[in-house]
């Protein structure tokens, strides 16, 4: 029975280190550029290794937008913390504002992902639009409770923006650029009060 134990944490070791070593090439090569090797050579695990727990590179791929959708909705639950909506939205801005260099060397982790899967034709769709859609979600509930009868566009509104700046950013891969557009969304989220 301890033996069966052991087994099980290290075949989860090996899995979530395959699903993190996954986004990890995958958001700085793309999907297409990212082979099963690389992902392995990330994950520290043989390549042999990665067919035990995923058939295809495909499902890997479900499996690294199933983690990111996670850990979007996670993020999004400590921000619960804050008192007010309106703290809970800078709070969420702030929290983008410090993923300033990553954005300006690789774009948004779930943005880019979105945008590289819209291109495929293998029924992600619906994966892709729970990367996005969460954080569109929450801001909409932290705007109506503000009392914003236009909550929904607000929301679609500062996810728009910070996707925007993540790749605009990218682009001319200047962090600054992401620094300024959080603080003027935090200046938009004061005067919508």
């Amino acid at each position: 029975m301890a033996n069966s134990t052991t087994k099980e944490k290290k075949a989860g070791g090996k899995r979530e280190r395959l699903v993190a070593g996954a986004r990890e090439v995958l958001y700085a090569q793309g999907v297409e550029r990212t082979t099963l090797a690389d992902i392995a050579e990330a994950a520290d695990v043989p390549v042999g290794n990665v067919y035990y727990y995923f058939k295809t590179k495909d499902e890997l791929v479900d499996a690294v937008v199933a983690s990111h959708v996670d850990e979007v909705r996670g993020v999004l639950e400590t921000l619960e913390v804050h008192r007010t909506p309106k703290a809970r939205l800078k709070a969420f801005v702030r929290m983008l504002i410090e993923q300033a260099g990553l954005m300006a060397s690789h774009g948004c982790p779930q943005g880019s992902l979105c945008s590289e899967l819209d291109k495929r034709e293998d029924g992600t769709n619906r994966q892709r639009s729970e990367l996005l859609g969460a954080p569109i979600d929450w801001a909409e509930r932290q705007f109506r409770e503000m009392g914003r009868r236009d909550a929904r566009d607000l929301a679609v509104a500062l996810i728009a923006s910070y996707q925007g700046i993540a790749v605009i950013s990218n682009s001319f891969g200047d962090p600054d650029l992401v620094v300024r557009e959080g603080k003027r969304l935090e200046r938009w989220i004061d005067s919508l009060s």
